[in-house]
């Protein structure tokens, strides 16, 4: 069953939870000269992107576990060739990483949600979707829950994709490295739309996604220590670190997969010719 209930309040002690979105408090910009800009007293930020450079920005605090939430309002108009990503990522070549990545479209057509997980560096285990909604109408919410046992992607509240922890079956499963969150507004038209089929309109620049309401509920890693100590042992009690599916949500998401999933790595027995990876056999 899914848990829901409020921390108690031992637990609530030791977890970071950033209710009241601060920019200015909780993230930094990295990179972009300047295209990248914090508004409205640290309540909004945006990330623009023209023929010269992207932008980009990354959590100050670092997570060893947690449920990240953003609301993002992305690129609109013909936004071929763009990308919008919203990720969590470890350093070094050996990384760790979980991915939302928004590959732009020509007007009118909708956008594409790819996702991904890496550990130790090796990733190839994307999920891709077609939202059902317009992203570029208004804000929605795109949350990773992360926690010992599983990553649940969710879009407005709705879960998207769960990957399991199967290293029982030899999968690798992200949980030893602490990550920090990025995002980032970059030109990918080499292959993120329709394979790089389609350019770039550079007449449309400068490009702009809006971000708000950012909340970090999670473990935060700090010289060499996080701030929940048994995190990583089975049966952790506290909403988001224990929390599973119940058969509610799991029927939202076989409709979003039934309905909106246009990859599914599992599913792809000609890139896998020696046989699928064996986590997908196990789902």
């Amino acid at each position: 069953m899914a848990i829901t209930y409020l921390l108690p309040l031992f637990l609530s002690l030791i977890i970071i939870s950033s209710v009241s979105a601060n920019f200015q408090r909780d993230v930094e910009i990295t990179w972009g000269d300047g295209r990248g800009q914090i508004k409205n007293n640290g309540e909004l930020l945006t990330l623009s992107l023209d023929k010269s450079s992207g932008s980009g920005f990354q959590s100050k605090n670092e997570y060893l576990f947690g449920k990240i939430s953003m609301q993002m309002k992305l690129v609109p108009g013909n936004s071929a060739g763009t990308v919008t990503t919203l990720y969590l990522k470890s350093p070094g070549t050996t990384w760790d990483e979980i991915d939302f990545e928004f590959l732009g479209n020509s007007s009118g057509d909708p956008y594409t949600l790819h996702t991904n997980v890496y550990t130790q560096g090796k990733g190839d285990k994307e999920q891709q979707f077609k939202l059902w909604f317009d992203p570029t109408a208004d804000f929605h919410t795109y949350t990773i829950l992360w926690n010992p046992q599983r990553i649940i992607f969710t879009v407005d509240g709705t879960p998207i994709r769960e990957f399991k922890n199967m290293e029982s079956l030899g999968t690798l499963f992200p949980k030893n490295k602490p990550m920090r969150m990025y995002s980032s507004l970059w030109n990918a038209d080499d292959w993120a739309t329709r394979g790089g089929l389609v350019k770039t309109d550079w007449s449309k620049a400068p490009f702009t996604a809006s971000y708000r309401g950012f909340k970090q509920e999670a473990c935060v890693w700090s010289n060499g220590k996080s701030s929940c100590p048994n995190a990583s042992k089975q049966g952790t009690t506290g909403s988001w670190l224990s929390q599973e599916l119940d058969s509610t949500a799991q029927q939202r998401m076989r409709w979003v997969q039934r309905n909106y999933m246009i990859y599914n790595y599992c599913t792809d027995a000609k890139r896998f010719p020696q046989g699928l990876p064996k986590e997908c056999l196990a789902a």
